[in-house]
């Protein structure tokens, strides 16, 4: 099994609180035009209006060939993260394909693993990949621009 992970709520209230990104400047603030600002906490699409921050996030411990960096978006308010694992979030129900790939636990690619996958079978994809032992985790992230959305972890 498996479950669809976002990010931590103490790395986002650090966000909020004005911690450097994965380029080492602070989120910007920016303005929803409710046109598809996923948040990466709440997995929920930011409204239009709302204000949000906007940042380059890496999400791996340390910097290394394969720790990919790119701009995400997150509820300036508190928000939920979210938990449910037994509904796709709203903010990967957008999109019909997302790019998905194995890390191991030196979090590097495991080459082989990376694929387009319909959002449909989103699940079915994360098991194969799983069905590898040199698997630890995996990445959604966004078929067309390679934005980072969640995590897929073990259960």
């Amino acid at each position: 099994m498996h479950r669809i992970s976002a990010l931590p709520t103490d790395q986002v209230e650090a966000y909020r609180s004005g911690a450097p990104d994965g380029y080492g400047n602070p989120p910007e603030r920016a303005i929803s035009n409710g046109q598809g600002n996923p948040c990466r906490h709440c997995l929920t699409y930011i409204p239009e209006g709302k204000e949000m921050l906007v940042l380059a996030h890496r999400p791996f411990p340390a910097t290394q060939p394969f720790a990919e960096t790119g701009p995400i978006y997150l509820c300036v308010e508190p928000c939920q993260r979210h938990e449910d694992p037994s509904e796709l979030p709203e903010a990967l129900t957008a999109s019909p394909n997302y790019l998905i790939k194995g890390y191991g636990a030196d979090d590097r690619i495991v080459y082989g693993t990376g694929i387009i996958t319909p959002q449909a079978d989103l699940h079915s994809a994360a098991k194969d990949i799983f069905a590898r032992d040199d698997v630890a985790y995996i990445h959604i992230r966004s078929a067309l621009n390679n934005c980072y959305h969640a995590r897929i972890d073990r259960t």
